[in-house]
């Protein structure tokens, strides 16, 4: 590889992470000025014109604040857990398919996988190295169901992979330039789209931080620095799982207009369900995964499976 190959990653992946924390901190003030306008008051309005500096005077504040250590805590778990968390969550960006840097990922499908189920992980220790009761109460809530809709998120990814008989996030856009996959598989794309909410531990499945049962549920104990990586590793992953559906469902990567309105609408709709819908009771959220979304993946994933063995032979 060429030096200046090596450079061009280099500057692109950071091109593309402080994009997407500028983008995070417009994300949070979206949420912040819709929730307002669903509940008839204004939003933050005071910093900068109409609220816009919000976020990052937000973010000074939080990570110039005290840190607060635990005299119970497992002190190393409780400290790097956020950091794994926040990293974790920046990686899945590689594998989008970018026209103009040199990364490229053939098995992008697989990594994005990974990353998640990893992901898990950062939650439970997060929970457990607090030594709260409280916060381990939520952890173990996060862990049950991010498994739980991870079975059924990987097995409706599996349909839309049978149909193009690729990993590369690239071939969706190749193959959805007549029609989107969407229109093909609407009960499909709509199980995706919720399990993407309750992979996020966002409303009505937010049962990890469920604020008036758990107090803040596994991020209770969290000040300043790590709160904040916790809270920018969530809105990552809401940014980013709004543009994995519209890569998988709603006409691939392209960089046009339509894309990026695309993309803003599902981010959009996230805040729009945490507005509207009130939490899940915890049983009836294992049911719907368990009884509801992995029956109809399956029999969606073995009927794409036949059309693709028709359409081949």
């Amino acid at each position: 590889m060429m030096i200046m190959d090596l450079y061009n990653i280099i500057i692109g992946v950071l091109v593309l992470l402080i994009g997407v924390l500028v983008g995070v901190a417009f994300l949070i003030l979206l949420e912040r000025k819709i929730l307002g306008y669903i509940q008839i008051r204004k939003g933050p309005n005071k910093v900068g014109y109409m609220g816009l500096l919000q976020p990052f005077s937000d973010a000074i504040k939080l990570f110039t604040k005290e840190q607060v250590y635990l005299n119970y805590s497992n002190y190393f778990s409780f400290y790097f857990s956020p950091i794994v968390s926040f990293m974790l969550s920046l990686m899945i960006w590689l594998m989008i398919p970018y026209m103009f840097n040199m990364i490229t990922f053939n098995m992008g499908m697989l990594f994005f996988l990974c990353c998640t189920s990893i992901g898990v992980y950062t939650l439970l220790i997060a929970g457990w190295s607090s030594n709260s009761n409280y916060s381990l109460l939520g952890g173990l809530r996060a862990v049950a169901q991010t498994i739980s809709y991870e079975v059924s998120l990987s097995l409706i990814l599996m349909s839309s992979i049978i149909m193009i008989m690729n990993f590369n996030m690239i071939k969706f856009m190749e193959y959805q330039n007549l029609i989107w996959f969407i229109i093909m598989m609407i009960p499909l794309s709509m199980c995706f789209l919720s399990s993407l909410m309750a992979e996020t531990n966002r409303t009505p499945f937010d049962f990890a931080e469920g604020e008036s049962e758990l107090v803040s549920g596994f991020n209770i104990e969290y000040s300043s620095g790590g709160f904040a990586l916790i809270f920018l590793a969530e809105y990552s992953s809401i940014l980013f799982m709004s543009l994995l559906f519209v890569i998988i469902y709603m006409g691939g990567y392209n960089l046009n207009l339509l894309f990026y309105l695309k993309l803003v609408f599902l981010a959009f709709f996230f805040i729009w369900v945490r507005g509207t819908l009130p939490r899940y009771r915890y049983d009836k959220l294992m049911y719907l995964c368990w009884k509801s979304y992995l029956p109809v993946s399956l029999n969606y994933l073995l009927f794409f499976l036949g059309l693709k063995m028709i359409l081949i032979y």
